[in-house]
Formats: C-alpha cells, structure tokens, sequence
C-alpha cells in the first residue's frame, strides 16, 4: 500500500521535535560537595551559581562547604550529594571498587606540597627522619596523604622513618615547632606563612616526576546513568563558571567576600588566585581537560610504589565527553533525521515507482540536496579528489576552515601541496597501494602548513570510490584537525621531561639522555664525561634578595653552563641549583678540562638581578664513563662525591671522582652508622685539659674534650665525627650528654678542688642554632646537682656572631641570664670584627693556636697577641691563650697580661678520672711546678 504523503509529514514533524529542547521545564535541584571550606579554590562553582550559568542549564544547585579532612567521595556514593570536588587519588577509590566518575579536571598540576622550616643548609627532605609531619587523616585510607607519602618514599623517607600526627589544618602547628613539617596548597599556607615572616621550604612531588592532577569535579556512575543529561549541563555549566572566574579574579573574589566567606581576607584570595594560575593553565589547557595516559602515569606510580596492582585498568573512570565545534548532539538529531527522511524518501519511491515517476525523482532531488546539506555541516573536512591529477573536486566548508583557505585558492592547488614534506612521502606510499587496489583506504598523522605559517596537526582518512570500469578515478579525503589534542599532549610532555624554570632537561629527561649516551658510548667504543654542578653561595643570594631573584640567576646560570658546551651534549636541572652535564663522544680528557674552566669562568661574572648584582662560584665534579662505572647510578654517585671534594677544597674548582673518594664515602657512611650506637653503647668518654691562671698558677678552669672509643678502630679524632654528628643531626644528643657529664665532674670539683671551678664546653653551630634549644633543662639539671650557671662557660666560634639570626642572640641572652659564660674561640682566625663583642655578652678571648705557635719578641704574632689581650681587657673580657708549648711562651703571653693559658706545656687532655687524680695533686700551684711535673 503506497505511502500518503500527510503521513509522511506527521513522521517528519515528530522527527524534528528531537531537535527542540523542551522549555519551561521546573529546575531540577542538585548538590555540590566541596572538599574544603569556601575559599578561592572553588570559585568557578559560585561564579556558575551567581551569574547563573547553573539556572540556564536547568539546575537549582546547592554548594556545600566542606570540612577540613573530610571526603567528598562517601557523600557522593551514599546519595546525599550528586557532585563533588575531589583529587588524584579518586583513582585509588575507582581500583577499591568505588563507583566513582570523574567528569572534569580543573587543576592540570596538584597545590599539595610538604613545608619545613627553612634552616641554615640546602634543603633536604631527608630531614623529616625522625621527625613529626602532619600529612593527610590517619583514619581516611582516601585522603591527599597518598601523593606525599608516594613522593617521600621515592625519596628514601618511607612513612615508618617518621612520625604522622593528625593534620589540624593550622599553619601555627608548624611555626611554632610542634611539628616538624606539613602538607600544605602551595595557593593557600605560604601566604601566611610570607605574612608571618616564617622562613620556610617547599618540597613538591613535581620535583621526581611524580605530577599528578590536582581539583576535579566528580559524579557516580548512578547520577550518570539516571541522568545523562542533567551530568551534561552541570558539567557544562560548572566549566562555564570556571572561564569566567580564571579571567575576573578581583570579581570572583568580591563574589566569595560577599556571599560565602570572610574567612579569609580579599589579598589572600587574590593570592589564591594568582597561585592557581600555573596549575590550572587555563590559557594553554581547555579547563576541564584530562588525558587517559596522564591518568596511566598517575596509576603507574602508585603501581610502582606498591599502593596499586600493576598494569590495573580503570576503564569507566574518565566520563566521556563529546567533543567537536558544533553542538553534536544537535547534529546527531540532524543527521538522524536525515536519515529517517531518506529512508522514508526511498520508500516512497519504490512505493509509487510505476505511478508517480515524476515524484519519486523529486525526491530523489530532495534527497541529493539534504546529503549536500549533511556534506556541508559535517564537523569533518571533506574533499573529492583527483586520484590522477590530485586535483580538488568538491571542498566543504569545514576543510576550508581546516587549512584557512578559500574554496578558490584551493582550486589553484593540489592535495599535497601544503602537506609537510616528511608526511608527503607516507601519503604517496599509501596512494600508491590504493590506486594499485592493494588496500581500499588508510589512515594517516599528517602536518600542514596554513597561510600564517603556522602548522596544524590533521588525522587524514583516505577512501577510495567506487566507479565503473573506464571511469576517472577518485578519491575521498576527510580530515580532523587535532591541533589542540597534539598541543595538549606535546605540553604534558614537556611538563614531565623539563624543568618549568630554566627550560632545561629534568632528572627524569636528564637519566634517559645517559641512558642512551651510555648504549651508545658501548656501541662506538667512545667515552662520556658527567658533570655535577652545584651553585657555592645561592642560597645566600636567595635569602637575601628573594626567590624571585633567585630564579632570575638560575636561568642565567643555566644559559652560561649551556653555553659553554656542543649542542649534541646534554645540560640539565636536577633541582634547586643542581645541574649535571653530560658530555658525550669525547676525544681527550683536556676537553672535559677545558669545559669545565669555562663554566667556572663564566659562573663567576656578577649576576645583574634587577638593581643589584650577585657573585656565586661553582663545584664541579667530574666522573667519566666507563672508567669510573658503568652504570648511571653509580655515575652519578660518583660525580656527586667527586662535588663535594670540590666543595670541600674550597669551592670554585672542579675535581675528579677517584676510588679514594669512593673510599672515603663509604668510610663516612660506615662510620656514621656507628655514630648512632656509640651513645647507647657507652663508647664516648671524656677528656678534660686543664687551664692555667698564668700569673699564680693556679688551676680552677678545665676544658670538656669529647672522645670516641671505637670497639674496632680504637680512638676516632673529633675532627673526624663531629662533622658526621652536625650532617646526621646527632649532634644534639651528643652535646647533652656531654653536658651532663661535665656538670658530674664539676660539682665533685667544686667540693674537693676549688669552689669556683669551672669547665668548658664546645658548642657546633648547629648545636647552638638549633630551635627548642635546652637551656631550660640545662639550668633545672645544674639546680638538681646544687651547681650555679656559673660553673659552666660555653664555648663557641667568631663565625656564629657574623651575621647572628634571633636565635643566636635570643640563646646568649638565655646563658646569660642563666648565668652561663661563653667564651669565643679561636678569635682572629675568622672574620673578626669589634662590632659583634660590644653588641654580645662575651666573658673570654681564646687566642687561636696559630698565633702562640710563633710567639717571640718583636714578631707580628706576639703584636696581634698584645693588641687582642689589651683590646679584651679594655672591654672588661678575660683572655686563654691556646696552644702555649714551651715555658718561653707562657713568659712571653704573661708578660703581656694574658689571664689564662692553655696548651701541653701544662698538660695534655686526659682521661676524667685521671684528670681528676692530677687536679687533686695540683689544687693550688705554681705555674713553675706544673710544668716541671709535665
């Protein structure tokens, strides 16, 4: 029965009613979870919510403001939200078996970091050994924790080496000490911590690869599944709300002052603001973009880490998002329709074929024009081509646009004219199978040139065309433009394999480069040289002129270290002022020589930063493959020591790793080791050396001299522990126990010897900059034993006064107060200066050995020695000359009005109970005597 054309009609008008989206319809409410408190880091949700980009989408949104340390993801899945924001580790709550959907990315790089305070050396993570950290909930097995604890166990702090205490989400915690470190929002607590003036470190997981993504919004995959559409619009919507926010800071943050929170004031919004900008990079990433390999390498580090299976899917985790120009969904109603008509069309006319003839053909017209129509509005460009003469045959607008170029400067050229030259040859490969009817289409990655110059990346699909025997052959070519998707993924891999500061190499490119330099170096039988470099005195350009000038010095020390090397050789930055070379397919040795006087001559030019100048130097050590290994690690390793030689010589030179380095390396590793047992093992003792009042002879002061009884190696040096004991941080028990042995012997002596005997104590610098400093128990612990400060003086160098931090000064007024002396050592072998003993409470000069060894009349040595004896007294300080050997001296530093005098003329350090015998022998002698017992 033949198909009337009313029907028809009816079926074409209800076909178009897909097309109309259905006004007037009542808001469907909704609600957001937020995983924190309203601050600037949700703005693009209320500036969606405000200006009403959520009521065009048909949504009634509530926004709940979340608690510090809570979970989005259980309010989600238990249905008292449909949306929340959340991170990374949703991933490990999608593997647990949480059906959890991401929909958006906002934050392309994570805010979460780790601070410590910021201390006299080059930061070290490896200072959270031991230590209080404050990372993530101790009870949510989902919260932020993981990506910290992930980058601390990549840098050999596992969680078992340190304590974690809950995180109270309050910056003073850290100031104050009482904890050792927190995880923080780079966008939130530097803030206040600039405002509060607390000098601090920053430790990211970006500095070993370890990138993940930060904010995202995230549904169920019950709210996807119940609500495709309304998961559309709240997407959208929200995405909205997050361009216009990114681009109005200052009224985005009017916009939370007035409507959600005062909590934080309207500068630290706009600091959030500003710190969210390289994050989310809303100028290079379309917001809301994510990439299913970045998520791979998110999984592949908790894989690695052991916190996720290897190679474990997460299909279903990424919503799917249609892309193209046009609204497809709009199009796919289109192209449905179409289709319904031409279907209808082709019944028709089989339907009235004999009758209607005349109709059919038109519908057949009608039916040519809308697939003209289809070809036109195709997000796709679409060409017929020449399989001959690769001339165009049909373009449609959408190809135009693709190449900017018109229909008519089309028609003047061929197909692969504006092809890229190495992608051309591929093509015409492929061309040549298909005319051949070798294959019937391909596919293709292909680059072309646009009239401004730029190029565009193109996915290329090829088809053949069917045709009769003897007809002219054609081809069709559709195209894709994939531009952005290629620009998106080249950015990822620059983020991951360069350093975002100097544009360098990273650690991560930086190890691949040697790996292949060193299969390489195997294969032609040629040497490699790697260089680790390491900036003598940045941080102190950094403290004193800020950060950002400090990152002004380090690009151009990159662009001098790169200058001074080929461009088939590799400069990179490992981090901080870190960088490594690797010199490859050496000739001779005088060449790594020669590169390295060059970096060092040109590092040593001043830095122009801004309105002052800066002086730096380098270290440079140096190790060459396959002399000194052959593996990177090693390679490293060694260049590493070979560095630190050089640093240890006096800086500004370079040095060779030798296996004496290697030797000495692992002697000071072993020997720290034992370090840590020797003060449970009782292996320290100490020596007491006694000084001399040099006018009566009399002894009532001695100096504490700690010695090590190593059960294996006999008596260690201090000269070789002490600075083991300072870089492993043992030093503060060390000197406890010090104290507490030297305040034993001092009370018994006070008893038997003389009532106002004193000892001395040395104090490392890093001892006495420590923060919490004991002098409180040390004070309670001298009232215990019955004992006055006084019957202590504390020993420490000129270098600590030089440039003397609050601390400093805070800890001389506590000894003072304390009544505890302090006597500076070794003055006038530094940078002396009077400034510092008129401003200090100093009690004793001790002239350095240096100046008493060449003690004779008339000498420079025995003019500095007067001048520093009558310099002391006149600002009411006593003097201990160190070192006095020979009674010629003594005469001489007597003479002279020395108070005290202290050397192996007397008596060398010895044992405390030996000590002990010697001071009861000599309670009350002459000068004369004790020399002759000597």
């Amino acid at each position: 029965m033949p198909v009337r054309l009313p029907v028809l009609a009816k079926l074409c008008a209800a076909a178009a009613l897909l097309l109309v989206a259905v006004p007037g319809m009542a808001l469907e409410k909704v609600t957001l979870q937020l995983k924190h408190a309203h601050q600037f880091q949700f703005a693009g949700y209320y500036a969606a919510l405000e200006l009403g980009y959520y009521k065009d989408a048909g949504l009634d949104v509530r926004i709940l403001e979340g608690q510090d340390g809570n979970a989005p993801e259980r309010d989600i899945l238990a249905g008292r939200a449909q949306y929340g924001t959340g991170a990374s580790n949703l991933l490990l709550a999608r593997l647990a078996g949480k059906p959890v959907v991401v929909l958006a990315v906002v934050f392309q790089h994570s805010p979460y970091a780790l601070a410590m305070r910021q201390t006299g050396g080059d930061p070290d993570l490896r200072r959270l050994i031991g230590k209080r950290a404050m990372i993530g909930s101790l009870t949510d097995e989902l919260s932020n924790a993981d990506e910290l604890l992930a980058y601390l166990t990549k840098e050999g702090v596992p969680p078992a080496s340190f304590t974690r205490v809950a995180h109270s989400f309050n910056p003073e915690d850290l100031i104050s000490g009482k904890v050792d470190a927190m995880a923080i929002y780079t966008t939130n607590e530097p803030d206040t911590f600039d405002r509060l003036g607390f000098p601090y470190d920053i430790y990211s997981p970006r500095a070993v690869g370890i990138d993940f993504y930060g904010d995202n919004l995230f549904t169920s995959e019950q709210e996807i599944a119940n609500h495709p559409a309304r998961v559309r619009a709240f997407r959208a919507a929200s995405l909205r709300g997050w361009q216009w926010a990114m681009s109005h800071h200052e009224e985005a943050a009017d916009l939370i002052l007035n409507k959600y929170s005062r909590r934080a004031d309207r500068q630290h919004l706009l600091y959030e603001a500003r710190q969210m900008v390289p994050l989310v990079q809303p100028v290079l990433v379309e917001i809301g973009y994510m990439n299913p390999d970045r998520w791979q390498h998110i999984a592949d580090v908790y894989s690695s880490l052991g916190m996720l299976p290897k190679n474990a899917g997460f299909e279903g985790f990424m919503y799917r998002v249609d892309t193209g120009r046009a609204n497809l969904t709009w199009l796919y109603r289109v192209l449905g329709v179409a289709a319904l008509l031409l279907v209808l069309g082709a019944a028709i006319h089989f339907s009235l074929l004999a009758r209607e003839r005349k109709r059919a053909l038109e519908t057949i017209r009608k039916g040519e024009q809308r697939f003209r129509t289809m070809f036109e509005a195709s997000p796709l460009g679409i060409a017929l081509i020449d399989s001959i003469s690769y001339e165009y045959r049909d373009i449609n607008a959408r190809y135009q646009e693709i190449l900017g170029r018109s229909q008519h400067e089309l028609r003047g050229l061929r197909w692969l004219d504006v092809g890229h030259p190495d992608d051309i040859v591929h093509i015409k490969a492929q061309m040549a199978l298909l005319s051949t009817q070798q294959i019937s289409n391909f596919k293709a990655l292909s680059r072309l040139f646009r009239p401004d110059g730029s190029v565009a990346w193109i996915d290329v699909s090829v088809n053949a065309i069917d045709t009769e025997a003897g007809s002219h052959p054609h081809h069709l070519c559709m195209i894709e433009d994939v531009t952005a998707k290629k620009q998106s993924e080249q950015l990822i891999w620059q983020q991951a394999n360069f350093d975002a500061l100097t544009h360098l190499p990273n650690r991560r490119m930086f190890m691949d480069r040697l790996g292949h330099e060193i299969l390489k170096s195997q294969r032609d039988k040629t040497r490699i040289a790697v260089l680790f470099i390491d900036l003598d005195h940045f941080k102190e350009v950094n403290d004193t002129l800020g950060h950002q000038q400090g990152d002004v010095l380090l690009v151009d020390a990159a662009r001098r270290i790169s200058a001074c090397v080929r461009k088939s050789d590799t400069v990179a930055r490992l981090g901080g002022d870190e960088f490594t070379v690797i010199l490859c397919e050496l000739e001779q040795a005088e060449d790594v020589e020669r590169i390295a006087q060059d970096i060092l001559r040109r590092l040593l030019q001043p830095f122009e930063l801004g309105a002052e100048q800066a002086f730096v130097s380098a270290s440079i050590g140096i190790t060459l493959y396959p002399d000194d290994a052959i593996d990177i690690d090693s390679l490293l390793k060694h260049a590493d020591q070979a560095m630190y030689a050089a640093k240890g010589a006096g800086r500004n030179r370079y040095s060779y790793f030798t296996p004496t380095l290697q030797v000495a390396a692992l002697s000071r590793m072993r020997l720290t080791n034992d370090l840590r047992g020797a003060l449970k093992g009782n292996q320290f003792e100490l020596y007491f050396q006694p000084i001399v009042h040099l006018e009566s002879g009399a002894i009532h002061k001695a100096e504490a001299l700690i010695r090590w009884n190593h059960p294996q190696r006999g008596v260690v040096s201090p000269l070789e522990f002490i600075p083991l004991a300072e870089s492993s941080g043992l030093i503060v028990e060390i000197g406890e126990w010090v104290f507490r042995e030297a305040a034993r012997w001092v009370q018994q002596w006070r008893q038997c010897c003389h009532p106002d005997f004193q000892v001395s104590l040395n104090q490392s610098p890093l001892e006495f900059q420590r923060e919490g400093s004991s002098d409180d128990s040390w004070l309670q612990h001298l009232q215990a034993l019955e004992l006055p400060g006084q019957s202590l003086v504390v020993e420490i160098t000129e270098g600590l006064l030089l440039d003397a931090s609050n601390a400093v000064s805070n800890r001389l007024l506590q000894l003072r107060d304390a009544g505890i002396q302090v006597a500076l050592d070794d003055f006038g072998t530094g940078y002396s200066s009077l400034s510092y003993l008129k401003k200090f409470d100093i009690d004793y000069l001790k002239i350095d050995r240096s100046f008493t060894r060449n003690l004779a009349p008339d000498s420079s040595d025995m003019a500095l020695s007067e001048a520093i004896i009558v310099m002391a007294h006149k600002l009411e300080l006593k003097v201990i000359a160190e070192g006095v050997e020979t009674p010629e001296q003594r005469a001489l530093l007597a003479a002279a009005g020395c108070d005290y005098g202290q050397g192996y003329l007397f008596a060398k350090p010895m044992p405390a109970a030996q000590f002990d015998a010697f001071l009861r022998d000599n309670a009350m002698p002459s000068a004369e005597s004790i020399v002759k017992s000597n």
